[in-house]
């Protein structure tokens, strides 16, 4: 007898339902880990911690300071320019050699100067010839005046000889008295003549003064000007003027120069100073007195801020130091230097590496580390005063925090790093 197959409805059933159950848990699954997945939000990004430069948060005393490059310069240093239109000869030394005040440096010519010398000199010889005839010519003259004056006196003196004479036998009537009125009169014309001969002297002696020094006032500006043209004369022939080295000799030979064009620079070169260009924003904390530190890349000097230029050049303002300490060896005239002017000390007051997007007073997010997780979170960070290297923190970070201090413009869109 054949087998007959019996239908189990139940076990259909069962089995349908095993399905519908492994597929609810499926779903379950999916939306669990959907709603984890839509928990933790966007994925961390790793980023290399050898190339992240952190900084850790301290708190004390911060020294404000600015900085600038510059270069060494001499305190002293003379431009020679040419005292007239001239062509130069010769030039006997180069830069770099060492001078004295009358080493002569080059030889200029100009026919003109010789010549105009040459006519100064001659017109002071021919005003001394002339002052020394006008000083004798009035000088006899003066003599005639007093010569005039005594042959009064002399007049006045017998005339009263003669009244003194004539007065006692006027009066027992030896004489006629018409007589001694007569040499009496004489007399008192004789002494009204000395009064004024001696008036015409002194008029004489003033009017010779007077002649004189207007005769020698001509004389003196020529004078003057024979000077002038032997100046001129002798700069033909460049001196140095002070010791040091010759720096620049701006000029060739057969070249031919204008008045007041530069011949030549010289420098003492043991006596240096630093000149600093601070950025215009900065350059408004720079005081005069301030200490400053220059680097001359072979040693540190101290210095101090002696001075400030007014004006701004290419955004930067010149800041004079003069040099307290001894500048080391192979310190020379423009020598390449950087300087820290101290500004202030900031007292009690937390601080960090000043990174590469931080400004003064502004505010900023930084990324700050936690040291157990490795995990960097943005905060938001408040900045103070800053210093060349270093910047205040006013809100936003504790003593001790690590933060990172590179640009992270990259990173933008993250508000966690992780740093492997």
């Amino acid at each position: 007898m054949q087998g007959m197959d019996i239908a189990r409805p139940e076990l259909k059933q069962r089995k349908r339902r095993r399905h519908y159950l492994i597929a609810a848990a499926v779903g379950v699954l999916v939306v669990c880990a959907v709603a984890g997945i839509a928990a933790l939000g966007p994925a961390i990004p790793s980023v290399d911690r050898s190339g992240v430069l952190l900084g850790i948060v301290k708190h004390g005393n911060l020294q404000r300071e600015v900085r600038g490059p510059g270069m060494l310069v001499p305190r002293r240093i003379r431009w020679i320019t040419a005292e007239t239109p001239a062509r130069v000869d010769r030039i006997l030394i180069k830069p770099g050699a060492s001078v004295t005040p009358d080493t002569i440096i080059m030889q200029l010519s100009n026919p003109e100067v010789d010549d105009r010398l040459l006519a100064a000199k001659a017109a002071v010889t021919a005003a001394q010839a002339d002052l020394a005839s006008r000083r004798i010519d009035l000088q006899s003259r003066l003599l005639d005046e007093q010569s005039a004056l005594a042959q009064a006196t002399s007049d006045a003196q017998i005339a009263e000889v003669q009244v003194e004479a004539e007065k006692p036998v006027a009066a027992k009537g030896v004489i006629p008295m018409v007589q001694y009125k007569r040499s009496l009169i004489v007399w008192q014309q004789a002494r009204r003549r000395v009064d004024i001969e001696k008036q015409r002297v002194a008029e004489f002696r003033r009017d010779i003064s007077a002649q004189l020094a207007a005769q020698q006032a001509r004389l003196d500006q020529l004078a003057s000007t024979r000077d002038l043209r032997q100046r001129q004369a002798d700069a033909l022939r460049v001196r140095a003027g002070i010791s040091g080295v010759l720096q620049q000799v701006p000029v060739e030979e057969g070249q031919q120069v204008a008045a007041g064009a530069n011949l030549a620079r010289v420098a003492q070169p043991n006596d240096l100073m630093a000149e600093l260009n601070i950025a215009e924003v900065q350059a408004k904390d720079v005081a005069i007195g301030q200490r400053v530190k220059v680097d001359t890349r072979n040693g540190i000097v101290d210095g101090q801020v002696t001075r400030i230029d007014p004006g701004v050049r290419d955004g930067s303002v010149r800041v004079d130091v003069e040099l307290s300490g001894k500048l080391p060896a192979g310190a020379r005239p423009d020598l390449s230097v950087d300087g820290n002017i101290e500004i202030e000390n900031l007292v009690d007051v937390l601080y960090v590496g000043r990174p590469a997007f931080g400004q003064p007073e502004s505010d900023v997010r930084m990324f700050r580390v936690d040291p157990t997780t490795h995990v960097a979170t943005r905060v938001a960070v408040r900045f103070g005063k800053a210093s060349v290297n270093l910047i205040q923190i006013r809100n936003g970070l504790k003593a001790g925090d690590r933060v990172v201090l590179s640009d992270t413009t990259a990173l933008d869109r993250y508000d966690r790093i992780r740093l492997e």
